[in-house]
Order: structure tokens, then C-alpha cells, then sequence
């Protein structure tokens, strides 16, 4: 998902898509992409702000596999954006934000599960929805009513769903102009058995003071032997 302006982090998102933002030496994005498990043979980018930025530094191929475009015109909330992309989408397969990072590591256990949300346990929640579950490890709900600081299972915005998901209104969100990808997972999981995958670690870039740690996050997380490099 890296159709957003990403308003927070201007002025670095003035004139650069918020994926695009270099940490690091590189766009957050590359992080991302390459972070994913090696049976991800095809990425879809939805695309929207300065598209072209990301279309002409990725093109249609990067590290050896596929990519793919989807342009959202109108920005109404995440769950919309899996539907924008819904031609594309006959398999199982994981959704990301587009401008956070994540451990290799987390994402291939992630992607082992048939149904899953991944979750992050902090002391502060912050400005993040909690993920509920029950005894067996499976989701009950998510929510963004808890105050700061309550600390929990935090929603990382990683998910791996399938064609399912589509079989399920979208849950609108805030005033309704928007439509929540965890809400309408949480939705599917009233019926469906989606696993609660805890990551070991994460990091959400939503300000400008975050681009140095997470630079800090990179150097001592994602090493050469982390991520996958192929040739093209």
C-alpha cells in the first residue's frame, strides 16, 4: 500500500511519495519489498501521490520479481486499496504497509498461515490499534479506542488473506469516508479462523524525527544475510 501523501512526514513528503522517503541510503519501500519472503514471486504496488516515482524507480521487475501497478484515484482508507487491486489478486497473499519496516523473519512466519494479522506486544500503544485474540491464538477484534499509553498487541498493518476477504463488506471507519482493512479482517474473522502471528520487531515511520532511528533500525535489523537479493 503506497498510495498516500503522508502528510505527517512533510516536508520530506512534499515532493516524494512517503514509501520513496530514503532511510538509510534507500527508499523505505526497497526495504519492504525486500524484506518479503522468497515465495513471493509478484508485488503489486498501489500507487497513487507522484505515482511515477515509484513506477520509474522500481519498473516492472526488481530483484527478480515481477511488479505490478494499481493506481487509487480517491484515498478511502486501506480497505479500500486491497479492493482497487482486486483484479489482480487470485491467490493468497500478504498486504503491507508500504512505509513501515519489518524483519524478514516476521514475515516469512507470517506468510505460513493460511489466515493472519501480525502484532507487535509494547508498553504504548501510541497512536496504534490494539489486535484482540482469543486463548488459541486466532482474532476476536481490533481496535483503536484504547487511550495511549495502555500498551498491548499492536497492529502492525501486515496481513495474509485471500479472496475471501472479498466475501465481506468493508467496515467504514471514523465518518464513514473511509473503510478499515484490520476492521473488515476483523469482520472475516467473526467466521474465519485468522492466526495472530507475533513479530519480534517493527518500525512505523510517520514523522520526520523517526528517520534517524529508523536508519538506527536498519543497521541493526536488516543485514546483507536478512534480505533476499537475487539477480534480475
Amino acid at each position: 500500500m503506497a498510495a498516500g501523501r503522508g502528510r505527517r512526514l512533510s516536508p520530506l513528503t512534499d515532493d516524494r511519495p512517503k514509501p520513496m522517503v530514503p532511510v538509510a541510503g534507500r527508499p523505505i519501500l526497497e526495504w519492504s519489498i525486500d524484506a518479503l519472503p522468497p515465495e513471493v514471486e509478484e508485488v503489486i504496488i498501489v500507487v497513487g501521490y507522484l505515482k511515477e516515482q515509484v513506477t520509474k524507480h522500481f519498473g516492472d521487475r526488481w530483484h527478480g520479481r515481477s511488479i505490478r501497478y494499481v493506481i487509487q484515484t480517491e484515498l478511502k482508507g486501506t480497505g479500500h486499496v486491497v479492493h482497487v487491486a482486486r483484479p489482480l489478486l487470485d491467490r493468497r497473499f500478504l498486504v503491507l504497509n508500504g512505509d513501515d519496516l519489518y524483519l524478514p523473519s516476521d514475515l516469512r512466519r507470517l506468510a505460513g498461515n493460511e489466515l493472519a494479522a501480525l502484532g507487535l506486544h509494547l508498553k504504548d500503544n501510541g497512536r496504534f490499534g490494539l489486535l484482540t485474540l482469543d486463548d488459541d491464538g486466532y482474532m476476536t477484534g481490533v481496535s483503536r479506542d484504547e487511550p495511549q499509553g495502555s500498551g498491548g498487541l499492536v497492529n502492525v498493518g501486515a496481513y495474509v488473506i485471500d479472496r475471501r476477504f472479498f466475501d465481506y463488506d468493508l467496515v467504514p471507519i471514523g465518518d464513514g469516508s473511509e473503510f478499515g482493512l484490520p476492521h473488515t479482517i476483523s469482520s472475516m474473522a467473526q467466521k474465519e479462523r485468522v492466526r495472530v502471528t507475533e513479530a519480534e520487531s517493527w518500525f512505523p515511520i510517520g514523522y520526520p524525527q523517526d528517520i534517524e532511528p529508523a536508519a538506527e533500525w536498519v543497521k541493526e535489523h536488516l543485514t546483507r544475510e536478512d534480505i533476499r537479493q537475487t539477480d534480475d
